[in-house]
């Protein structure tokens, strides 16, 4: 008998011919199905994202990293709809009678531009970390930058962001990581790495594919385990050679009872087999000070490399060596206080020469005086405020501007130090993110301009990155982490809440100049 080959072996040609057909028909119902709603901003047309729109019986619609909407609501599809239209640090124009928004009328398979004005000098990128990144851009069925679009690493949010360039590629590590099958994720770091620009990765412009180290449920796993209970963080990530002059990465780590209360502390070493953190020493905790801390900085004072560690600001350093690094003994503060002194505000030792003038310079077995520390010590008449090296002030109104988190690099392009930080005030950690500049790390730091605002929600830790920086410096770009926490805002921003979003700041932009010394 004559041998009949199956019928999927005979007609592949025309199964290949009737998938592609079925995926295009699919493609198309999903743009037939939705009005596509594009917010763009209108100095650069790119779409925005965290762009609220919200009808008049309260439905919310957020935009996802394309500024897209893909609306299609039950009722509302056909007719007139007015969304009000706000976003943070962007505002929609007012109509006749205050509102912030616009009617539209959905109709499936239309669309609608938007334009919106950004009050942000930055610019508002995308979302890094979590689920439904490109939600809607996927609805209807369009490209998205990124491979993993809608969840990656089973990541619905995580913590604030340590970046460092290791062995050819961007690594990445944040806090606490929630996960969708429980309230409660994992609590001992999270790690990816990424491409280098130039070297097969994405336009930092355009998004981040970030490829997470997962445990065997695809969850992203616990980069910094312990056995002691606690929720484990690390920053001060450092690059020294070992014995052998092999390159390793160092951190801090803390072990925390809470966010307040810190139960061990010191530092931990990345194995590179493993692909985890391993604890290397322990510190004591009555020496919080003497360890890596923030996002390092590595100096050269024509004698030693050193490593600086701006909280925010850069009072204490080390050398860049195991030996010193490892020795709390060995940190140094940038204090204006006298040799050997601790910190007393009732009773500080001020450091002078003969003639009257203040000695702020890098003291061992010293503690460090930033900028609470200096504003007691001007409270209390032991130093002027023209001697202060850490009395940071808008540029508009010269009211204080009291940092908290921040990142401090060299800038090419301005030939200074740069400052990206966050404000605080009294216990609240605020949305506000400023810029700053000095000559040197540690000042004097003068005069600040807001770049990022927040309408009553929290952004913090923002981190600059310097390996994305483009023409030569002159645009930078950061993250932070956008979360209700410490804000008072009992709602949470679907999504996009207690994740990370980046931001391009051109320093360029002429409200950017900032006098670098007080008037007296």
């Amino acid at each position: 008998m004559p041998k009949i080959n199956p019928p999927i072996l005979t007609h592949l040609p025309l199964m290949a011919l009737l998938t592609a057909i079925l995926l295009a028909s699919a493609t198309s119902a999903a743009q037939n199905k939705y009005f596509q709603i594009t917010v763009v901003d209108e100095q650069t047309g790119r779409g925005v994202p965290l762009v609220e729109l919200e009808t008049v019986n309260n439905i919310r619609y957020y935009s996802d990293s394309n500024g897209i909407i893909a609306f299609d609501e039950p009722g509302l599809m056909n007719q007139d709809v007015f969304f009000n239209i706000r976003s943070h640090g962007y505002e929609f124009p007012k109509d006749g009678f205050g509102f912030h928004g616009t009617r539209l009328h959905p109709l499936p398979g239309a669309s609608a531009q938007l334009k919106i004005k950004r009050i942000n000098i930055a610019q508002r990128l995308y979302r890094i970390t979590g689920h439904g990144i490109y939600a809607d851009t996927v609805r209807l069925g369009l490209r998205t930058p990124t491979q993993n679009p809608l969840l990656n690493g089973q990541v619905l949010g995580q913590d604030s962001v340590q970046s460092i360039l290791y062995r050819q590629k961007l690594y990445w590590f944040w806090g606490d990581t929630n996960t969708p099958g429980y309230p409660l994720g994992q609590f001992a770091m999270s790690g990816a790495t990424s491409l280098l620009p130039g070297k097969g990765a994405l336009d930092p412009a355009l998004g981040v594919d970030l490829t997470y180290f997962v445990d065997q449920n695809g969850f992203s796993r616990k980069m910094a385990p312990m056995k002691a209970d606690g929720p484990v963080w690390i920053d001060g990530l450092l690059l020294i050679p070992d014995d052998t002059a092999q390159e390793r990465l160092l951190a801090h780590y803390s072990r925390m009872k809470n966010l307040a209360t810190m139960l061990e502390h010191g530092l931990m070493l990345f194995n590179d087999q493993t692909q985890t953190f391993d604890k290397y020493k322990e510190f004591d905790l009555a020496q919080q000070w003497r360890c890596p801390r923030g996002h390092p900085i590595r100096v050269n004072d024509n004698a030693h490399d050193f490593f600086l560690f701006p909280t925010p600001y850069p009072t204490v350093r080390v050398k860049a060596h195991i030996n010193s690094i490892t020795d709390p003994a060995s940190y140094e503060a940038f204090t204006c206080l006298t040799p050997g002194s601790k910190y007393d505000k009732h009773n500080p030792h001020v450091d002078r020469t003969p003639d009257g003038r203040l000695v702020y310079a890098w003291k061992p077995n010293t503690d460090p005086t930033a900028q609470k520390e200096e504003r007691e010590l001007i409270a209390a008449d032991k130093i002027t405020p023209a001697e202060a090296h850490f009395q940071l002030r808008d540029i508009d109104t010269n009211k204080e501007v009291d940092m908290h988190g921040a990142s401090v690099y060299w800038n090419q392009y301005r030939k200074r130090w740069i400052m990206i930080g966050v404000q605080i005030m009294g216990s609240s950690v605020l949305g506000e993110v400023w810029f700053a500049e000095a000559d040197s790390p540690t000042g004097p730091w003068t005069f600040a301009r807001k770049i990022v605002t927040h309408d009553k929600y929290t952004f913090y830790n923002p981190k600059q990155h310097p390996f994305f920086d483009q023409d030569a410096g002159r645009v930078i770009f950061f993250e932070g982490t956008y979360c209700n926490t410490f804000s008072g805002n009992p709602f949470q921003t679907p999504r996009y809440d207690y994740n990370q979003i980046m931001y391009r700041l051109d320093l360029d932009d002429p409200r950017l100049g900032l006098p670098l010394k007080r008037d007296k």
